[in-house]
């Protein structure tokens, strides 16, 4: 059995639970909802989830550490974390539009090595670990492999991003709207979703300024198994670099050279 196939198997468990409490309070009008710290929404549903997620790993990985963007760290006894972010897109569930999901990775180290993204309200899931190669369907028994697309030229690219301010604040908004005029077609997939259709060889470029571990760290098996390749602004391979470059690798010099000519040098 391939090393990872049983880690696999628990994410998609915790999946399951996931999707089953945050589709029963999907469009509720009774919903609570609340503000952060940092003005940020946070659902009942997020918290809900990622209490029944903690319970599960303490249960049946007491030895692994979980990282969650509502509670924060649980330490391990091992090198091995989980790291969940209950509903990422929570401005898209509170008001009912279904563009949200569950990611959950494990990280070895520094390195994720295995990432699920589970959409329940699109109906669909998507999932990859180490040497296992990326899939996507409705759950584990209806798995389609999926890889990135062949295109090579900025000219014939699908471009998403997230939204505009936050490229503007890191002072790269000029290059960001350069970089959208050289491409076939733009459009705004935000959070996790932008991602996945990069995965699956819908778009060939998904690009963000600012992200936490917690938003990142599914993608980057689920990018990198299905050919892709998935860095920070500086070029530096993985999830730890608060921002995100991810292409189907052909084109990946060229975007980064556009936002980041420095980090294109030190490739």
């Amino acid at each position: 059995m391939a090393r990872y196939s049983d880690d696999l198997g628990v994410a998609h468990a915790l999946a399951d639970t996931a999707d089953s409490i945050s589709m029963s309070r999907f469009r509720k009008t009774d919903l609570h909802v609340e503000s952060k710290p940092d003005l940020t929404p946070v659902s009942e549903a997020d918290t809900a989830v990622e209490k029944a997620l903690r319970s599960t790993l303490a249960r049946i990985r007491p030895r692994d550490g979980v990282l969650g963007e509502e509670f924060g760290i649980t330490g391990a006894t091992s090198n091995r974390q989980w790291v969940i972010d209950p509903i990422d897109g929570t401005k898209n569930y509170i008001r009912g539009v279904p563009i949200w999901a569950t990611l959950i990775a494990l990280m070895e180290g520094d390195e994720p090595v295995v990432g699920l993204v589970s959409a329940p309200a699109l109906n669909r899931r998507w999932w990859a670990a180490r040497g296992l190669g990326a899939f996507a369907g409705r759950h584990q028994a209806a798995a389609t492999p999926i890889r990135v697309s062949g295109v090579r030229r900025l000219a014939d690219a699908s471009f998403c991003y997230s939204e505009l301010d936050g490229w503007e604040q890191t002072g790269r908004l000029a290059s960001v709207l350069d970089l959208m005029r050289k491409t076939w077609r733009s459009r705004a997939y935000g959070d996790f979703y932008g991602y996945m259709l990069l995965a699956e060889g819908a778009v060939d470029i998904m690009i963000e300024p600012e992200l936490m571990l917690w938003d990142i760290a599914a993608l980057v098996p689920i990018i990198t198994e299905a050919g892709g390749t998935f860095t920070d602004l500086s070029g530096r391979p993985g999830a730890g670099g608060g921002s995100a470059i991810a292409t189907n690798g052909q084109l990946h010099t060229d975007v980064l050279e556009k936002l980041s000519p420095a980090g294109l040098r030190a490739l």
